[in-house]
């Protein structure tokens, strides 16, 4: 037997805009609110999703565990412009100058990765 990740957890001072955040990005919907929590995730239920809980402290250190995403369906170039469109920004975590990845935020500051393949490269 074997554990299974069910879902993701981002804490948050306004769980709206993060959750709406990444239901841009992911192309996720709403798929419960409860006790100021917003959970989303992909229209197949059985697939792991994303918890946005409020919290009353604002983040101020790195990530220990972040998302790597991938464009899907256009190059890495159109997926970063759309994604800085959308509210993200570029963060310097302390990465290398020629490193394969942009490091990027959503709007609270949580730190996330644009790898340079994209789907369809792999």
């Amino acid at each position: 037997m074997t554990s299974r990740i069910s879902v993701l957890c981002i804490d948050a001072l306004e769980p709206r805009v993060v959750a709406d955040f990444w239901c841009r990005v992911l192309d996720w919907r709403i798929r419960e609110e409860a006790d100021g929590g917003i959970t989303i995730g992909p229209s197949d239920p059985a697939l792991p999703g994303i918890d946005v809980f409020p919290v009353p402290e604002r983040k101020t250190l790195k990530n220990r565990l972040h998302l790597d995403l991938r464009a899907d369906g256009s190059t890495t170039e159109e997926e970063l412009r759309r994604l800085l469109e959308l509210g993200a920004t570029r963060v310097d975590v302390g990465q290398p100058p020629d490193v394969t990845w942009t490091v990027l935020a959503d709007p609270e500051g949580n730190e996330f990765c644009l790898l340079q393949r994209t789907v369809q490269d792999l």
